[in-house]
């Protein structure tokens, strides 16, 4: 991948690609390998992109595959070891990001389901529902609904925890 394409075609995505991952990983690690997996997955692509929507929605699909691919593979690949029993809190990085208030917002989005996850962050990207739909492959109405509840759920997972 050439550092031109990586500064014109990915870098002015990358919020919402590391959003997405993040979204989607519960340490750094993880974290860093999605990122470099949805980098490597845009520039593997780039052919095969036809020009029927923006480029931007592109880089969310692809992104959201990957991520959606990858948690597939870690979950079937998952071994169950004594250590399995240490607490999701306890093996967590819950400080990638100072702010500990946008840390609860992520474990609370953690909580949702896959599209769930990918919804509400298209949604918080300020994507119009047009958008969001066609990135995930269902209608407007459809994400306006899932917008709604997902909303009532995170509200109740972070009831009170944030000011």
């Amino acid at each position: 991948m050439s550092s031109d394409f990586y500064k014109s075609s990915i870098l002015p995505f990358a919020g919402i690609i590391i959003k997405l991952c993040r979204a989607y990983t519960n340490s750094q690690e993880d974290f860093e390998d999605y990122y470099q997996e949805v980098c490597l997955q845009i520039w593997r692509s780039k052919d095969n992109f036809r020009e029927e929507s923006q480029w931007s929605t592109w880089v969310y699909r692809i992104s959201l595959n990957v991520c959606l691919t990858l948690l597939k593979k870690k979950k079937n690949n998952v071994q169950h070891f004594v250590s399995d029993s240490i607490t999701v809190e306890e093996t967590e990085d819950n400080y990638a990001f100072s702010d500990e208030s946008l840390n609860l917002l992520y474990d609370a989005i953690r909580k949702l389901s896959e599209i769930d996850r990918a919804v509400i962050m298209l949604y918080l990207e300020e994507k119009s529902q047009k958008e969001i739909a066609e990135i995930i492959g269902t209608n407007p109405n459809n994400i306006g609904v899932r917008v709604k509840r997902i909303k009532t759920r995170l509200k109740k997972l972070l009831d009170g925890k944030i000011n």
